[in-house]
């Protein structure tokens, strides 16, 4: 991480710029290459889910959440990796303690609206907004991440430490299962307010503990597949040789120009994360990987309508004006091959145009302009009765 006057480690948001600067500048100059706090990059910022719903929420089945408590005087974590219930929150002491909810953004409308402020960055590329609440001095730890992230401040105060010297060691506790670092000695602290963002990119060590009352943050977090995974999917004898900590990296990225397109850069990326794909064809590489990417830490998949509907029965909805909804748990991306366009959705391939496919990827509730073409329509028929597009029904009176 190069220290220079000329990047500096803390802005000022606004609301033509959130992240303090264009989004081109930030990803020049900052992303996967070094730190950077935004005040007030969310001006008056409103936390779109209360505490009371993310812990309901935490009681959900099939829900991934844990409540983390800290017994300070001896240096002792418990962790409840849920499903949660009412009791578990009864026996919670006054202060640290913490609750972490991740994939929040499948479950609440509103919490995944906040991922069109990273419309910057290809959509495939996001992997989910985990949300935590802790009481005064909860938290995990001094810890290091893999992956980009953006820590929204939502609601209290949370006091940040990290650290930028990536190459003192890395050793973890063995007494703890939250892979806690053993010494971390933090070169920035700062005490976040509600709107308040930290971006840090993959290896930064870092602590966060709520500070003063109730602390919510929203972790807006990255998909990086480790070189190991990916290469996995591909070739699982290879995958066993190859470090966790080499993962696919593109500090060179540019704003993104069309929603979920796996564009030719991403493909050359590949090639040097992956150097054996080198003998591969692009379409081949490109329809391995746009299967693996919107499949990759999925962790539940939308099931088929029992009941198929027909292509007639589809044409009369889209002309009645019915809207398409996208289901929370499928993901999208697209791209073009020399002579055809293809679609991946949660790790199957569709054959599609550019344009509908871009506007799939856009859009979370489709409204078509004009009338499908006959192969578009087939697309959506295949979409809708394999679960991952739910017809709406106009409300047009």
């Amino acid at each position: 991480m190069t220290k220079s006057a000329s990047f500096p480690i803390e802005v000022r948001g606004s609301a033509v710029q959130p992240l303090g600067m264009s989004p081109a500048r930030f990803l020049r100059d900052y992303w996967q290459k070094r730190p950077l706090l935004i005040r007030h990059a969310f001006a008056d910022f409103q936390p779109p889910l209360q505490p009371d719903d993310l812990a309901g929420l935490a009681c959900e089945e099939g829900v991934l959440a844990r409540l983390i408590v800290h017994d300070e005087k001896r240096d002792r974590w418990n962790v409840n990796p849920g499903p949660l219930s009412e009791a578990d929150f009864a026996r919670t002491p006054s202060t640290n303690w913490t609750l972490l909810v991740q994939d929040v953004d499948k479950w609440d409308a509103d919490v995944a609206a906040l991922l069109q402020h990273f419309d910057f960055l290809p959509s495939w590329r996001v992997d989910d907004v985990m949300v935590s609440y802790a009481e005064p001095g909860g938290g995990v730890g001094a810890h290091v991440d893999q992956y980009d992230v953006f820590l929204l401040q939502g609601l209290g105060q949370r006091h940040w430490a990290i650290s930028d010297d990536l190459m003192a060691p890395k050793e973890f506790r063995h007494d703890v299962e939250l892979k806690q670092l053993t010494r971390f000695e933090p070169t920035h602290e700062w005490l976040l307010e509600a709107g308040d963002m930290l971006y840090l990119p993959p290896g930064v060590p870092h602590d966060g503990v709520a500070f003063g009352g109730p602390c919510m943050t929203f972790s807006i977090g990255m998909r990086a597949p480790s070189q190991a995974e990916l290469t996995g999917d591909l070739a699982d004898h290879i995958a066993e040789h190859l470090p966790e900590e080499l993962r696919y990296a593109d500090p060179d990225l540019k704003p993104a120009k069309a929603a979920g397109e796996i564009d030719r850069a991403a493909i050359d990326r590949l090639k040097t994360a992956l150097p054996f794909a080198a003998a591969l064809s692009d379409d081949m590489l490109r329809d391995w990987f746009g299967c693996f990417i919107t499949r990759y830490r999925n962790a539940q998949v939308p099931a088929p309508l029992e009941k198929p509907l027909t292509d007639a029965a589809l044409a009369k909805q889209l002309d009645a004006g019915a809207q398409l909804l996208r289901h929370p748990w499928s993901r999208l991306a697209w791209s073009r091959g020399k002579s055809s366009c293809t679609l991946y959705v949660s790790g199957q391939a569709y054959p599609a145009t550019p344009a509908l496919a871009q506007q799939l990827c856009e859009q979370r509730a489709l409204s078509l302009s004009r009338k499908p073409t006959a192969s578009e329509r087939a697309l959506l028929l295949a979409l809708v009765n394999d679960g991952h597009l739910l017809p709406r029904k106009s409300r047009r009176r």
